[in-house]
């Protein structure tokens, strides 16, 4: 039987959150990432829920219809995660396993490593958990000859915004497809550069149709959703990023020590050109029950939302 998808709202951490949620039963709380929503956990959610589970699905501070406080500050991982367990708090849930996706993997790595009594697992898309960065990740990347690395077109307040929200319709097409399994099957994935002159628009090549994996009605919810909130309040989890690595000096040395598990995209442009290896993740993820590559590219759940769902599903019922 299809679960029902429900759209709630809930105060927690002094923010008003928007959340999708669906089931009954352990709680799983699914972290989306940049520039996405709650929607893009759509195929999940019934997923989960069939199987058992209470899905709690938020648009993260600063997405969709969660505002983010205008503080730019106030984007630190450590803010989210306070969201997270705050989130909990208010929907009466003592424990929950914490899924992650892009900007939601940190979140969901660094809830794990500091508050293991509130999440008792962690399971983590397309970004690895790996020991502490020498440097804050935007002074790595130029000590490393990246300096048109999109992070760092991200850092100057107003000029990705300027490029992304002239046409979010556009942003989102070329976007979801630059780093897809499509583009990367057809040579033409987006290398993660950016010209600061010409804008990331023009890094991202023009699809001649929809991948296959959006409908247009997803597509224009996307486009209609930061049509109207701009992209400013996600950015600036990209603009906090030294902010993060500063305060993670508290915790350097800390391991994970609930049980993870990790689904990547075999044509996921983000892995190809920083995973360090699942070895290195052992490092610091003891407890780590499997590192599974799917055929997709850096929107997984999206997809391949079977394999996903399957992946997930099979690690849940393990614990």
């Amino acid at each position: 039987m299809a679960q029902q998808i429900e759209s709630r709202f809930v105060e927690a951490n002094g923010l008003s959150h928007h959340y999708l949620t669906a089931g009954s039963g352990p709680a799983v709380l699914l972290c989306h990432g940049f520039p996405e929503l709650s929607w893009s956990w759509r195929h999940q959610i019934p997923a989960l829920a069939a199987a058992g589970y209470r899905v709690i699905a938020p648009d993260l501070r600063g997405y969709g219809d969660t505002k983010g406080h205008a503080d730019p500050e106030t984007y630190t991982n450590l803010h989210v995660v306070g969201d997270m367990v705050a989130l909990l708090d208010a929907l009466g849930e003592s424990q929950a396993v914490i899924v992650g996706h892009d900007w939601g993997s940190p979140i969901a790595w660094t809830a794990a490593t500091l508050r293991p009594d509130r999440f008792r697992a962690v399971a983590s898309l397309s970004v690895m958990h790996n020991p502490r960065m020498p440097l804050a990740p935007p002074d790595f990347a130029k000590a490393n000859g990246m300096e048109d690395l999109y992070w760092l077109y991200f850092q100057p307040p107003g000029l990705a915004e300027s490029d992304m929200e002239r046409d979010t319709h556009e942003t989102f097409l070329r976007l979801m497809y630059g780093v897809s399994g499509e583009a990367a099957r057809k040579g033409e994935s987006w290398d993660l550069r950016v010209d600061p002159k010409a804008g990331l628009m023009a890094a991202l090549k023009r699809p001649d149709h929809l991948p296959s994996f959006l409908t247009e009605e997803d597509l224009n919810r996307y486009a209609t959703t930061y049509a109207r909130t701009g992209f400013t309040t996600s950015l600036n989890w990209y603009r906090c990023m030294k902010r993060s690595w500063e305060l993670s000096a508290a915790w350097a040395d800390l391991k994970i020590t609930v049980p993870a598990f990790f689904i990547g995209g075999k044509d996921d442009p983000t892995l190809t050109q920083f995973a360090r290896g699942a070895d290195i993740m052992k490092s610091v993820v003891p407890d780590l029950r499997g590192a599974v590559m799917v055929d997709a590219g850096h929107w997984v759940q999206q997809e391949d939302p079977d394999a996903v769902s399957n992946g997930l599903i099979g690690f849940l019922k393990g614990l």
